[in-house]
């Protein structure tokens, strides 16, 4: 769980019930020793210029295309994608999923909202919050739509990467972590991921 700043308490929460070993991330060393990484909901600069300036941004793109799987919510979509509309800039990003966002496209902070979703892969609906979230406009070949919201994509996958405009761990619903330990187990395992073709690495 990268833990420099945004929501980490309760995605650490989710992980939990989902099976997982959560661990906070803050330095390099730490990166090393996990499997995985959820980047949390928050300020998507600020949490780009902390990556940069704690020498993270690096070592994590570069786990990220050696296959480390990696879950991106909120903000943490906005620094996975390769494209950022509207004129907005987030120089610190890692870029690493083809996907084009826009940032805060669901208004500010009192705009923020739930809505019922249907989940690829989940029996029953998921509830999700949207808290100043970004909106995804445009998606790769290879990435693979899992719930959309007023048919807008809002949960994507591509490969060993998954991502969401809200804040899944805000409800005490942890089935999309639980979805995303499931990868995480299929990686380690070998196991396919079912999400399209393989991904070229990024520079």
């Amino acid at each position: 769980m990268l833990a420099l700043q945004g929501d980490t308490r309760e995605h650490l929460r989710a992980l939990e019930s989902a099976g997982a070993t959560p661990v906070e991330v803050k330095t390099a060393a730490q990166l090393a020793g996990v499997d995985a990484l959820v980047l949390p909901g928050g300020e998507s600069t600020t949490i780009g210029k902390l990556l940069d300036r704690f020498d993270l941004l690096g070592p994590l793109k570069e786990r990220t295309n050696d296959g480390m799987p990696l879950y991106g919510t909120c903000a943490g979509l906005i620094l996975m994608a390769n494209e950022i509309r509207g004129g907005q800039t987030v120089p610190h990003r890692l870029s690493v999923m083809d996907v084009g966002v826009r940032r805060n496209a669901y208004g500010r902070q009192v705009d923020s909202f739930e809505a019922e979703l249907e989940v690829k892969g989940l029996d029953d609906s998921f509830t999700a919050v949207f808290i100043r979230a970004p909106v995804v406009e445009r998606v790769g070949k290879g990435v693979e739509v899992l719930a959309t919201c007023d048919d807008v994509p809002v949960v994507v996958r591509e490969g060993h990467l998954m991502a969401s405009s809200f804040h899944p761990e805000m409800t005490g619903d942890a089935r999309l972590h639980e979805m995303f330990v499931e990868m995480v187990t299929g990686v380690r395992g070998g196991g396919a991921l079912g999400a399209g073709p393989p991904r070229e690495k990024v520079s």
